[in-house]
């Protein structure tokens, strides 16, 4: 095992690596944001990834959610991120959650981390207020256009700080979505690893009119 997380070993050492099989987390959705956080997290050694979502995979999602391909079409996006984990990393559970996060809050799993990889305000909220009734941390993610929010959220509420509305995204560039779901999964690993993370911190990255990519920072309300 130590050989296949080789270049992970060398950044913290077989005891940590270790300590992350021990480790459960759960992404809510599998489409953008879910599929490259699971190709991000899926082979790092974390014990258990719960992927969550009761989507299929339609063509127009294909361009910038790396996980399906042209004929994919009608499968389950949670079941298909599920399979590529574990064909991935044989040191990984994946279990697919064919469901909404409100089922799946039913089941009643507990988990060292949740990472959210929806795509409207409303999930999130439900995902925040499970998350304060368990006491456990998540990841707040966010794309559109060529722009994108992530924040680690502990004692922060994101009801407090976003007004939860319906709302139509804009159209999405496909880079800006592995980017953000690889900052999400660096804050988790980081975590999960027992390293320092800035916590309730909400990073705003946009490219600006004349294309340089500035990212703001700015403190959640506790």
């Amino acid at each position: 095992m130590m050989q296949y997380f080789h270049r992970q070993v060398q950044l913290w050492g077989e005891e940590t690596q270790l300590s992350l099989q021990e480790k459960s987390i759960a992404i809510v959705g599998s489409g953008g944001l879910g599929s490259s956080l699971a190709f991000a997290l899926g082979a790092s050694g974390i014990g258990t990834i719960h992927m969550i979502d009761f989507d299929e995979v339609s063509l127009h999602n294909i361009h910038r959610q790396i996980a399906f391909k042209v004929g994919d079409e009608g499968k389950n996006k949670a079941r298909i991120n599920a399979e590529i984990i574990e064909q991935r990393s044989p040191y990984v559970k994946a279990l697919s959650h064919e469901c909404n996060f409100e089922e799946f809050s039913k089941k009643n799993i507990e988990v060292d981390l949740i990472i959210d990889a929806t795509d409207n305000l409303p999930s999130r909220a439900e995902i925040n207020a499970y998350a304060k009734a368990k006491n456990t941390p998540w990841v707040y993610g966010s794309v559109e256009a060529f722009h994108g929010q992530v924040c680690f959220i502990e004692d922060a509420s994101f009801t407090d700080a976003f007004k939860i509305i319906q709302k139509t995204p804009a159209g999405i560039a496909a880079p800006i979505v592995m980017h953000i779901a690889s900052l999400q999964a660096n804050l988790a690993l980081r975590y999960l690893a027992g390293l320092p993370v800035k916590k309730d911190m909400l990073y705003y990255l946009f490219f600006n009119d004349e294309g340089e990519l500035v990212t703001q920072k700015f403190a959640l309300p506790k």
